[in-house]
């Protein structure tokens, strides 16, 4: 696998991730528990924090590839 390929990779999973996130909050009330509902939206937050970190440094790989092109 090249780098480039490594670095769609991680983006698809990072984009399936998140959208499966996304369902997590909707569903959340229906627990009936204000409790859990506010430790899960925490996690969720925490976790999508995480998933933006992977992001962000794969996104500054890839620009200092680019920049090597130059």
């Amino acid at each position: 696998m090249t780098r480039p390929e490594a670095i769609q990779q991680i983006r698809d999973a990072c984009k399936t991730v998140a959208l499966q996130f996304m369902k997590i909050h909707p569903a959340l009330p229906h627990l009936q528990s204000s409790e859990t509902m506010a430790e899960c939206l925490k996690a969720v937050h925490e976790m999508t924090v995480q998933l933006e970190s992977i992001k962000k440094k794969v996104g500054k790989l890839e620009r200092e590839d680019d920049s090597s092109l130059l």
